[in-house]
């Protein structure tokens, strides 16, 4: 087959009304999948006003918005329109991108029909539930997970890290690497602007500390302030840049009271927020990957992040950040006070990740998605 054969139907819980990494990875995969000759069809709900403008043809499917989680909406219903679009489509590839209601109904859909279906992964869901106080929930999530992954042909995981956890999980057998690229035309470290960090208060001697990403619970915020709170007790001078916002927020506000906080940013300005700080704070175990710290790599800035899923495949331990025990909050502390007390050493630890961000090209990256399409379709039809 040949990617002009392929007629693949995308199933996404968020395509573009909330603004994360998984689903910008998602539109600029399909971005990809349309310029090699593919048609890809997008089914997702539709909201007013989304975050960022769609990439292909989207379809707008039935849902309702999480309690206490407005912004984010989960897919409810299959019949009707989706159903009639996607049969009328006839899709030879179904490509699921997070397990919620309408992902299992398309599944079923593919199975029916024989059409083969491709899942990835974009978060560890189960790690979730110990933000909300639910971990007695975790062995039910992983037996719906690993049966969702078990009716699939192929899994994609963005990292071999949690490739081998959804090995060791029994998630699936036959599971390739989708990993991420960085736009570096966007994040490089000619964005830092020194003028910009002044006007936030922040003097050229004082550690700037990055925390990047949706402002909730579960990206690790109560480990981040613990961990800036031992900071401040130890006199080390810095300040803390919060890039991006949500639903914690006040919270976080509270606990970080030396933070200066810009909202959510996008295009030069987050480049440039994001390139202008000394050292990236990612305590977060929830991520697959960690497209934040990969960005944070692109602006020669060394990462101190939690030894966790998608971070150990990015982040090199002494040579491009520090990895930290998950609630290590002294040692994320002792990480940053080297950072503050050793300029050099920052300097040092950015350019390798720099160097590391310049391989991460999209297109290779894409690529492998659409070779795994290509054998499954292949072998279906064969």
């Amino acid at each position: 087959m040949e990617p002009t054969d392929l007629r693949i139907a995308l199933f996404s819980g968020n395509y573009n009304y909330v603004r994360d990494g998984a689903n910008q990875a998602l539109n600029r995969l399909v971005g990809y999948l349309l310029r090699r000759g593919a048609k890809v069809r997008v089914y997702s709900p539709v909201v007013e006003n989304p975050a960022f403008a769609a990439t292909g043809d989207l379809v707008n499917v039935p849902s309702f918005s999480i309690p206490t989680r407005e912004e984010y909406r989960i897919p409810s219903r299959f019949e009707g329109k989706p159903r009639e679009d996607l049969e009328t489509f006839a899709p030879n590839i179904i490509h699921v991108a997070s397990p919620d209601i309408v992902a299992h109904r398309a599944v079923t859909w593919g199975r029916e029909h024989d059409v083969p279906i491709v899942a990835s992964v974009h978060t560890r869901f189960e790690t979730y539930l110990q933000y909300y106080r639910l971990q007695w929930f975790e062995p039910v999530i992983r037996m719906i997970l690993r049966r969702f992954y078990h009716r699939c042909d192929a899994i994609l995981a963005p990292a071999e890290s949690t490739a081998a956890i959804l090995r060791a999980q029994r998630m699936a057998k036959d599971i390739s690497i989708w990993t991420r690229g960085v736009d570096r035309e966007q994040f490089n470290p000619g964005r830092r602007d020194m003028d910009w960090r002044r006007g936030l208060g922040v003097a050229d001697d004082e550690l700037l500390v990055v925390f990047l990403g949706r402002v909730v619970m579960e990206k690790g915020l109560d480990v981040f302030a613990a961990a800036i709170t031992k900071l401040r007790e130890r006199g080390v001078p810095h300040k803390v840049l919060v890039i991006g916002d949500g639903p914690a927020r006040p919270w976080f506000a509270e606990q970080v009271p030396e933070a200066v906080f810009t909202g959510q940013l996008t295009g030069a300005e987050l480049a440039r927020a994001v390139a202008s700080g000394d050292v990236l704070l990612n305590p977060s175990v929830t991520e697959a990957f960690g497209n934040v710290t990969l960005e944070a790599m692109a602006c020669a800035l060394p990462v101190v992040a939690a030894t966790a899923s998608g971070t150990t495949n990015l982040v090199c331990d002494g040579e491009t950040g520090v990895l930290v025990p998950p609630n290590g909050t002294g040692a994320y502390a002792d990480a940053l006070e080297t950072y503050a007390r050793d300029p050099e050493l920052r300097r040092r630890h950015g350019a390798a990740g720099l160097a590391y961000a310049e391989t991460m090209d999209w297109d290779r990256i894409n690529d492998a998605v659409l070779q795994v399409f290509l054998r499954v379709a292949s072998k279906r039809k064969r």
